[in-house]
C-alpha cells in the first residue's frame, strides 16, 4: 500500500514537473496535472490540498536533487579551486541530464507560489554551498565580494552554459564546461 501511495504521489509530481514547464502554473490546471499522471483529481488533492502546495513539493523534491548532485564528491578534492570545479561540473551536467527539472527551478526559484518557508526549508540544504563560498573568502582564494553574489553568479552563469550546451550544441561539451567555469573563477577568483 505504502508503495502504491508513493507511485501516486511521484506520478503527480513528474506530471506537474512536465506540464509547468510547458505551460507555466496559469496555463496548468490541477485537472490536466491529474489526467497526464493517470489519477483521479481527487486523489491529487489527498496529496497536495492546493496547487500551491503541488508547486512547492516540487519545488521542494528539484532543489534537493540538485542539492545532492552540487555537493557529490566535492570533499574529495584536494584543492579549493578543484572543490569549486567539481561543484560546478556537478550542477552543469544534473542541468544537461535534467531538463525539465533545471527548466523548473529557473522558473520559479523567484515565483511568488514558492513559500518562503519552502525557500528556508530548501536553503538548509546548501549550507555546503555557502560554506564552500565562506571557506574561499577566508582563505583568500575568492576576491572580496558579497557572499550572495559570488553564489548568484555561479548559479546563474551555470544556466548559461546550460543553455549554451543545450541549443547551440558545441562540438566539444566537457570544453563548454570547462570553459565556463574559467569564466566564472575569473570573475570570483582574488586578482
Amino acid at each position: 500500500m505504502k508503495k502504491q501511495i508513493e507511485d501516486k504521489k511521484a506520478a503527480l509530481l513528474e506530471a506537474a514537473l512536465k506540464l509547468f514547464t510547458e505551460r507555466g502554473f496559469h496555463g496548468t490546471s490541477t485537472a490536466q496535472i491529474s489526467k497526464e499522471a493517470g489519477v483521479a483529481t481527487g486523489t491529487l488533492f489527498n496529496y497536495f490540498p492546493t496547487k500551491e502546495d503541488l508547486i512547492n513539493g516540487l519545488y521542494f523534491e528539484v532543489k534537493g536533487e540538485l542539492s545532492r548532485r552540487m555537493g557529490k564528491e566535492v570533499q574529495t578534492q584536494e584543492t579549493y579551486r578543484e572543490k569549486l570545479r567539481k561543484m560546478w561540473y556537478n550542477l552543469v551536467e544534473w542541468g544537461i541530464e535534467n531538463q525539465d527539472q533545471f527548466l523548473f527551478v529557473g522558473q520559479f526559484c523567484s515565483s511568488p507560489y514558492i513559500t518562503s518557508h519552502t525557500r528556508e526549508v530548501v536553503m538548509e540544504e546548501y549550507v555546503f554551498f555557502h560554506d564552500l563560498v565562506m571557506e574561499g573568502l577566508e582563505n583568500g582564494e575568492l576576491g572580496d565580494y558579497p557572499p550572495g553574489m559570488i553564489t548568484s553568479m555561479f548559479y546563474q552563469s551555470s544556466r548559461t552554459i546550460v543553455e549554451y550546451i543545450l541549443y547551440s550544441e558545441p562540438q566539444d561539451q566537457n570544453k563548454a564546461i570547462e570553459d565556463g567555469f574559467q569564466v566564472v573563477w575569473q570573475g570570483v577568483a582574488k586578482k
